[in-house]
């Protein structure tokens, strides 16, 4: 079920120490996701272009 050595997610920005925020794709679909955090708590959420569609970046094939 799971590839073992290949990782699907990529971080592609990364802002902060403690607190912050990264920007992650996802290399099979392209999505990009942003994420936050603060010590131990932290949100997930897709990034959204002006339009209010996903970002996407292009994907592995």
């Amino acid at each position: 079920m799971f590839n073992k050595g290949e990782d699907r997610f990529q971080v592609l920005y990364k802002q902060g120490k403690l607190s912050g925020y990264k920007i992650i794709v996802d290399k099979k679909t392209g999505v990009n996701y942003l994420f936050t955090y603060d010590g131990y708590a932290g949100g997930l959420t897709v990034l959204l272009d002006r339009e209010g569609n996903p970002v996407i970046s292009p994907a592995e094939k």
